[in-house]
């Protein structure tokens, strides 16, 4: 599937601001099944300043600096990409029970480093708690695969939470969405990346986007689309056991809409949580009040509508994710 993604972000200040530093993770990632056919970012008050870095985990990361006054800031990032349907090697370790999966993981002097250990501790938004495991031991059977762990999981979480874009700011600890059960895709992705890390095993955070289909007769609606968040889960590789190691990989899942990513989502970056991959962020001197406007469109690239995105207002404190 061929994807054209437009995202455009919107910040207008009052006062103006004097000089800012911006870094966004706006660039798709290239990855098995996803090809970035072709990407631009384009950005006014034109920028004194700007590069493109790769982060620790392979996002591309812009940095871009603006030294004169300025009003108002848009950003928009236009992105063609190639998407197929996820295959899990079959190398990776798909029918080893959780358990063994959390033995891996545990510490072990002289024990071979996994990059994917990184992912089982805590992190500013994933934080350790007992009610994330109480809520994660239904889906944690005994001997179960991991795999099979978490798609449970994930069509528990559908048929137990909400989406609600009211019930929670940028800022709301994961366990308060937990306990109300409601929030948006950004909650529920870090509720279940909680569950797995409190259980032992890692799991990351995924941003994106996900192409959605307008209702039967009416028209797509430019910007009406949003960035959407998920899971990574990790597998291991077979015979990591017995020295005769081969590489694990990653199985992603949806708790928001109860099923695993195809070629409708375009990954755009992945880290512990949010705060790795916050679409934009930035250091500003003056600006004291701002609003902030984001809209984002997704369609296949023969439906492509000519045209910026109708923004969409958001509220002015956060840049709260919503699928």
């Amino acid at each position: 599937m061929l994807l054209h993604v437009t995202h455009e972000t919107r910040y207008e200040y009052s006062p103006p601001v004097e000089t800012a530093q911006h870094l966004a993770h706006l660039k798709p990632l290239a990855t098995d099944s996803q090809r970035l056919v072709s990407h631009r970012l384009a950005i006014e008050p034109a920028p004194a300043q700007r590069n493109e870095l790769a982060d620790l985990y392979g996002n591309t990361r812009a940095f871009f600096a603006l030294e004169a006054t300025h009003d108002r800031l848009v950003v928009t990032a236009e992105s063609v990409v190639e998407t197929s349907q996820p295959v899990l090697s079959p190398a990776v370790a798909r029918e080893l029970p959780w358990e063994a999966v959390r033995e891996r993981f545990r510490f072990r002097k002289d024990a071979t480093f996994d990059a994917a250990s990184e992912f089982v501790f805590p992190s500013p938004y994933v934080p350790r708690h007992g009610d994330f495991a109480a809520y994660a031991r239904a889906s944690f059977v005994p001997g179960r695969p991991t795999f099979d762990v978490a798609m449970d999981l994930t069509e528990r979480m559908y048929e137990d939470f909400a989406y609600d874009a009211d019930s929670t700011e940028i800022n709301t600890p994961a366990v308060e969405a937990l306990a109300q059960r409601k929030g948006v895709c950004q909650d529920f992705a870090h509720i279940m990346i909680a569950c797995f890390r409190t259980m032992g095993l890692p799991a990351r955070y995924v941003s994106g986007y996900l192409l959605t289909q307008p209702p039967p007769g009416q028209p797509r609606l430019v910007g009406a689309d949003a960035s959407h968040a998920w899971v990574s889960v990790y597998l291991p590789g077979k015979g990591e056991d017995d020295g005769s190691e081969s590489a694990g990989g990653w199985a992603d899942f949806d708790p928001t809409n109860g099923r695993q990513p195809g070629e409708d989502y375009v990954t755009l970056a992945i880290g512990r949580d949010y705060s790795d991959v916050s679409p934009m962020r930035g250091v500003l001197h003056g600006g004291a009040r701002h609003t902030l406007r984001v809209g984002v469109t997704v369609q296949p690239v023969g439906e492509v509508v000519e045209g910026l995105p109708q923004t969409q207002t958001q509220s002015p404190s956060q840049d709260k994710e919503s699928p």
